[in-house]
Formats: structure tokens, C-alpha cells, sequence
């Protein structure tokens, strides 16, 4: 759908109902709208990039993905994750600081793009560490993006853009929508006729449990492709080195074609593969073994507590 006066903006769309109806608010005041993906290394909503794409194709919406699990964007991100400057929250996730990051990668893309307007679907009050008017205040400022960044779902509780004085953008026909609750947006959905998907998963930096182990491996280092087993299997740092272990028959084989110089020991009996993801050493090898084993049918619950000092 293109906007009749050839305005233009773009969208950060995550997948999620919020960001769905930034989409449609802006397609509704006639503009031509280009979404940003943005695929982070630990995950970030409710909705994959496929999923973000399958509604964007629906929307008649140009859908282009930044790709921050490697390479340069990689590294920035990482950098972000072990130095935040504005604090995390419950697990090692700096809400503030990345979505600084991702706003001025948008910020970039719309300057090189010719385009003014970047949107989000951000709710007041609906996040407890970057939807609050102060963090969404330095999070407009330190991206770039003062008066050119539109909330429209809670645009009246706040200062007009750029767009909105011009009358580029109706302000009359935006929203003072505010807090947790999803009843006005589930009613919006309604009116613009889209699906949506339910809340879950997200940003495993969240997960208070996972603090630990991101903690440590963040520490130490980590390329695109051990990002990818990160979240998966059972953690230890054992000789100082990390060991990941398969907890079921899946993961087993996952680690099993892992790519890359790294010892893979898999047991000759029924029990889990585990990989050792830094250079090892004989005594690390035995200790490894000797993990496996505990984590098998033929291991015991003493055997695996004396593992528990390693465990991340």
C-alpha cells in the first residue's frame, strides 16, 4: 500500500501485536511504510523474522532484516551486552542500551534511505526498564531520532514529532494508549482485521536463571557460531574451559555437527555428547568423560553434585 502523497516512513517491526499496528496506523494516514527487522544473537520477541515477514508480504510491506548475529553488528552488539551504560535489568539484559543501538542503526538506514520518520510500537508504561517517558526520552536522544521518532500508539501522551506540527502525520487520529494491559490494542486489531501472535519467549538475556553463564561467557568471548549453543544443552566451565552438554537426543545431535576446531567427545555407551569449545587437555578430556557419564543412565546423583561447581 502505497501512501497517496508519496510519504514514506519506517516501521521497526518486531512480529509482535504492537508493532503490527504501527504498520497499519501508518498505512492508514497514508503512508508507503518499509519495515525493519532487527535479528539480535539471543533473541528479542514473541516473533521470528519469518513470522515478521509473513505479515509484511500480507501488509504489502517492504520487509529488510539487519542482521546482528555476525560480523561487525555482532561485535558492536556484544560490546553493548558486557559495557552498558544505562544498567540491565533482573538478568544481564540492558533494555536501554540496546534499543539505543538498534534506534540508531535505524536512524542510519532511514538517513541513507531518505527518510524522515522512523515508528515503533511502543507502549507507555507496557515495559519496566525502556517504556517509561525518562528511558524512551534518552533512548530518542542518544539514537539521533528527537523529533523524528513516532510512538503512535501512545503518541498523545507525548511531546509532537516533526511530522505531527507539519501535518504530515494527523495527530487527531493517533492514540494515548498506556501500560500492560492489551485490551485497546487486541480492540485495534480487531478494526484492522490482522492476527497476531501470543506473547512469549523473548530476549533470553531476561532470564534471571541464564544470568550466571551469560556472565561468563560474555567474559570470555564468543563468535557467531558458538552464539548458536549458548542457549541450548547444559553449561560448565571446567579447567576453565567451556563444555556444553546435551540434554536430550536433539541437542546430541546439534553439537554433534557443530562446525569448527573444537573437541567433540561422544560416549560409547547411551548417555549425552558434550563439546569443549576452547583448546583442551587430557586432564579436561577425563573430567569431561567422567561428566558424561554422570549425565547418564549409568551416572548417579552424587556423581553429578560434584559437577555443580562448574555448572553455568
Amino acid at each position: 500500500m502505497v501512501g497517496k502523497k508519496g510519504k514514506k516512513c519506517i516501521v521497526m517491526l518486531s512480529g509482535g501485536l504492537d508493532s503490527r499496528l504501527a504498520v497499519k496506523i501508518m498505512q492508514e494516514q497514508g503512508f508507503d511504510v518499509l519495515a525493519l527487522f532487527f535479528r539480535l544473537p539471543f533473541g528479542a520477541g514473541c516473533c521470528d523474522e519469518n513470522c515478521s515477514f509473513n505479515f509484511s508480504q500480507l501488509q504489502g510491506v517492504e520487509l529488510k532484516i539487519v542482521n546482528c548475529s555476525k560480523g561487525k553488528l555482532l561485535h558492536e552488539y556484544l560490546g553493548i551486552l558486557k559495557n552498558p551504560q544505562y544498567g540491565t535489568g533482573a538478568g544481564v539484559n540492558p533494555c536501554v542500551d540496546c534499543r539505543i543501538f538498534m534506534f540508531k542503526k535505524a536512524r542510519e538506514f532511514a538517513d541513507k534511505e531518505g527518510i524522515e520518520l522512523v515508528v515503533t510500537g511502543e507502549v507507555i508504561g507496557e515495559r519496566p526498564m525502556s517504556q517509561r517517558k525518562k528511558p524512551m526520552n534518552v533512548i530518542e536522544e542518544q539514537s539521533g531520532l528527537k523529533g523524528r521518532l513516532l510512538r503512535p500508539l501512545s503518541a498523545k501522551l507525548l511531546p509532537e514529532t516533526e511530522a505531527e506540527k507539519r501535518g504530515i502525520v494527523d495527530r487527531s487520529k493517533l492514540y494515548s494508549i498506556y501500560g500492560r494491559k492489551r485490551d485497546k490494542q487486541i480492540a485495534l486489531a480487531k478494526r484492522f482485521k490482522i492476527s497476531y501472535p501470543s506473547p512469549a519467549g523473548g530476549c533470553l538475556l531476561c532470564e534471571k536463571a541464564l544470568s550466571k553463564r551469560f556472565l561468563a561467557l560474555l567474559d570470555r568471548g564468543m563468535n557467531e557460531e558458538e552464539i548458536k549453543v549458548a542457549s541450548m544443552g547444559r553449561h560448565f566451565f571446567i579447567n576453565k574451559k567451556w563444555v556444553v552438554l546435551g540434554r536430550n537426543e536433539k541437542e546430541n545431535k546439534i553439537l554433534e555437527a557443530f562446525k569448527g576446531d573444537y573437541e567433540l567427545r561422544v560416549p560409547d555407551f547411551s548417555g549425552p555428547s558434550a563439546l569443549i569449545l576452547d583448546k583442551t587437555d587430557e586432564d579436561t578430556n577425563k573430567k569431561v568423560d567422567e561428566l558424561i557419564k554422570a549425565y547418564s543412565k549409568l551416572g548417579s546423583l552424587e556423581e553429578r553434585k560434584k559437577f555443580e561447581k562448574y555448572k553455568l
